[in-house]
């Protein structure tokens, strides 16, 4: 080449990168690939140690849950519960149909209940009870003597008498009553109210 660009002597100048450049850049990449390395390997340990356990906990308790078995046991309510022969009925008509009272009465003192007062209903009940029948006692009477007298008439709604001082309960008889439960099944349910019932326990499984 000639003119102002002319080049002289027997070397040429090399137009490529310098090589500094070019392992620096190496140099770089190698850093980023091993932090990445030494980071992936920190988290699977944390998991080893921490979430790994919380996890086979968690799964365990999903897939091995408690099983729920029965034990016989008998509840208080059964152990409290009174004979027919000392539960004392006043049978109270509150329908518009004589001699009700009177034949449920009778019909009550041959299944061993005690029969107090057989009459009509008062003012509050009478010619206004729709349903079957109201069994009314005091509030002990809940859990006592009213499902005893219940298992003869199951239909009937169980009210709590709270002004009541004695422990005489009342049957009043409603519009929809047909009689009282065939007493074979009425023995059936009292029998039922008496006996033991299983109590669920969890039992827990191994895994």
């Amino acid at each position: 080449m000639g003119g102002q660009y002319r080049v002289t002597g027997d070397k040429y100048p090399r137009m490529r990168p310098s090589r500094r450049r070019g392992r620096l850049a190496l140099l770089v990449g190698a850093c980023a690939a091993v932090l990445g390395v030494l980071g992936w390997g920190t988290l699977q340990l944390v998991d080893v140690f921490t979430g790994g356990d919380k996890a086979s906990a968690a799964g365990g308790a999903a897939d091995c849950p408690a099983e729920a078995t029965a034990s016989p046991g008998t509840t208080a309510d059964a152990a409290s519960l009174p004979a027919p022969g000392r539960i004392t009925v006043n049978v109270l008509n509150a329908t518009t149909r004589s001699g009700l009272a009177q034949k449920t009465a009778d019909e009550l003192k041959k299944r061993g209940f005690r029969i107090g007062d057989v009459t009509n209903a008062p003012k509050e009940f009478d010619k206004k009870v729709e349903g079957t029948g109201i069994l009314l006692g005091p509030a002990a009477a809940l859990k006592t003597s009213l499902p005893v007298l219940g298992a003869q008439l199951p239909a009937a709604e169980r009210r709590a008498d709270a002004a009541r001082k004695d422990t005489t309960v009342d049957l009043i008889i409603g519009n929809g009553f047909k009689g009282l439960a065939v007493k074979a099944e009425a023995d059936r349910a009292t029998a039922a109210l008496a006996a033991p019932r299983p109590t669920a326990t969890a039992e827990k499984k191994d895994c």
